[in-house]
């Protein structure tokens, strides 16, 4: 059984590492942008942020003053067994997010929508979102911490059928011009795109996308990856780089999710997640034992079955039939 206290002190745990630390898959694809970035105050950002984040893991502070949202994606096992149930789950990670607010510290961004009251520590109606997945016969729960920004770097349109592949394309386009020029991607940033199921389910695919999904990971479907790097390769071509600077760094990398949909409708999302691209996970076992990550590992095979039945085996290998 998986005690309440370890999940706190896990969560606690992500919460400063989320914060602090570039993932390793991120960190990378920045270097290779930086090696080949032509435009003089582009390249200029780009190696001061490299030098930003070191100095943040050095002094153990956040690598940026605007900590954004916290929020948590829990996969759970099937077998998993939760000391206090999904009850105690979710006092826990709003306990660590309260902790990790005053310790690590993070900005204490929430307030009431309307009266603009705050606890001082990213707590409240609905916050911090949990969101849910489920694997077959695991008896573990996977944690993972994104510090999204909730200002900017979203956008959505009802497609339609007619409109295509190069629907999508012209309106990915839109949105990266359009958000280069407002300053609303605070890039080079993963772009993540959810396309098609309802509307909800459109917007909560990209952003899991862009958050959940590592740097150089590619959707298993090879038109659809061959979809993203073309998408990628575009975005990186209207002239706009760091920050908004002239220059060819804007999209460290593109994924795509899909759902079914509408027969008469394609919705469409986009996401950028900014330059902190804040994430960490952990696998938490029943025996005690904690693992940390870079990878969510959100994506699996189980979480894009396709059909009714399940017929995977227990490592995930097989596809539903």
């Amino acid at each position: 059984m998986i005690s309440a206290t370890t999940i706190e002190e896990t969560a606690s745990q992500l919460m400063a590492k989320a914060g602090i630390e570039i993932p390793e898959d991120y960190l990378a694809g920045i270097k290779r942008m930086a090696a080949r970035e032509e435009g003089d105050l582009s390249s200029f950002v780009l190696q001061a942020m490299l030098e930003n984040w070191e100095a943040a893991k050095e002094d153990r502070r956040p690598m940026c003053a605007d900590t954004g949202l916290p929020r948590y994606f829990v996969k759970t096992g099937n077998d998993a067994r939760l000391e206090g149930g999904f009850v105690a789950l979710e006092r826990a990670l709003r306990a660590a997010t309260a902790r990790a607010t005053h310790e690590v510290p993070l900005r204490p961004n929430r307030v009431h929508p309307l009266w603009r009251t705050e606890h001082n520590n990213n707590v409240g109606i609905n916050a911090p979102e949990i969101e849910y997945s489920f694997e077959p016969d695991g008896d573990w729960i996977d944690i993972t911490t994104v510090h999204k920004g909730g200002l900017f770097g979203t956008d959505y349109r009802m497609l339609f059928p007619g409109d295509g592949i190069d629907g999508i394309k012209r309106f990915f386009l839109d949105v990266m011009i359009a958000f280069g020029k407002r300053g609303l991607a605070c890039q080079p940033a993963i772009v993540g795109i959810g396309l098609g199921g309802s509307k909800d389910v459109t917007m909560a695919l990209g952003k899991q996308a862009a958050c959940l999904r590592v740097v150089g990971d590619r959707n298993p479907d090879p038109k659809i990856a061959e979809l993203e790097l073309e998408l990628m390769e575009l975005g990186n071509s209207i002239g706009m780089g760091a920050m908004g600077f002239v220059g060819s760094s804007m999209v460290v990398d593109c994924h795509i999710e899909v759902g079914y949909t509408h027969t008469g409708g394609m919705p469409i999302s986009v996401h950028t997640f900014c330059l902190s691209s804040r994430r960490a996970t952990a696998r938490l076992h029943a025996s005690g034992e904690v693992e940390y990550r870079n990878d969510p590992q959100w994506f699996t095979p189980y979480m894009r079955r396709d059909t009714v039945e399940w017929t995977g085996s227990k490592d995930g290998s097989k596809k539903s039939a």
